[in-house]
C-alpha cells in the first residue's frame, strides 16, 4: 500500500524551529505527502516553500484545546487562508459536547467553515475525552455545519486514534465526508489499520519512517 497520499506530514511542537519546518516541507515534497500541517505562525513560510509543487498547506485552528470563542477561531482560520492555507484542522469546542449543547457545537464549527469557503475543514473532536454518544453527535454537528472531515485527536490530550473510534466515526458520517486518524500513529502497521478501519487521511510526525518501512516491507 502506498501510504504517502494519505498522510498529513505534521509538526505542531510549540518549540519547533524554522529549519525544522523547512525540513518538513522538503520531506513532504520528496515523499509525496498529501499536506504539511503546521501551527498558524508557520503557514506563510510553508506556503511560500510549497507553492505550485503539489503538496497542500494545512493549518490548525483553536489548537490544541478548542476552548476559544467561535469568532476568534473564524478569524484565525481566515488569516491562515490569507497566508496560504488550503486546509484547516480546527479543534471543536469540546465543552459544548460534554454539556450536550450540540447546537452550539454545530455553530462553532460552522463559523470556521463559513470563514474559509475555499478551504477543506477538518473537525478535531478529541475523541479520547468523549463518550460514544458524544462522538456520534459531534459527527452529526460537523456534517450539519458543512465540514469536510472529522479528525480523531490533537495528539496533545490523553489519547490518540484507535481503530474502534475510526470505525465509529466512519459509520456516522456520509461517504462524502472524510475521516482523519491522528495521534499515536507510529508505524506502518498502525497506519494501515487506520486506513482499513475507514481513515482517508492520517496525521503523523513519523511519516517518513512509516513510508520507508512500507517500502521495505
Amino acid at each position: 500500500m502506498d501510504l504517502a497520499p494519505f498522510i498529513d506530514h505534521t509538526n505542531l511542537d510549540p518549540a519547533v524551529r524554522k529549519e525544522d519546518i523547512l525540513k518538513l516541507c522538503d520531506e513532504a515534497l520528496e515523499m509525496g505527502f498529501a499536506s504539511v500541517c503546521v501551527n498558524p505562525c508557520y503557514v506563510r513560510l510553508v506556503s511560500e516553500k510549497l507553492k505550485g509543487r503539489g503538496v497542500k498547506v494545512c493549518s490548525v485552528v483553536g489548537f490544541p484545546l478548542g476552548a476559544g470563542i467561535s469568532p476568534v477561531k473564524a478569524y484565525e482560520a481566515e488569516r491562515a487562508y490569507e497566508d496560504g492555507a488550503e486546509e484547516i484542522d480546527m479543534v471543536m469546542n469540546i465543552s459544548h459536547a460534554k454539556n450536550g449543547s450540540f447546537g452550539l457545537l454545530r455553530d462553532d464549527i460552522a463559523a470556521v467553515v463559513k470563514a474559509v469557503p475555499r478551504c477543506k475543514v477538518k473537525v478535531i473532536i478529541e475523541a479520547c475525552l468523549l463518550e460514544d454518544s458524544e462522538i456520534i453527535e459531534a459527527c452529526k454537528a460537523a456534517c450539519e455545519a458543512g465540514a469536510h472531515f472529522v479528525k480523531t485527536s490533537t495528539g496533545f490530550s490523553c489519547g490518540g486514534a484507535t481503530v474502534r473510534v475510526v470505525e465509529l466515526i466512519r459509520k456516522n458520517l456520509p461517504q462524502s465526508m472524510g475521516v482523519k486518524a491522528s495521534g499515536g500513529i507510529k508505524d506502518r502497521g498502525s497506519a494501515e489499520e487506520m486506513i482499513k478501519a475507514g481513515a482517508d487521511r492520517l496525521g503523523t510526525s513519523r511519516s517518513v519512517m512509516i513510508c520507508r518501512s512500507a517500502d521495505n516491507g
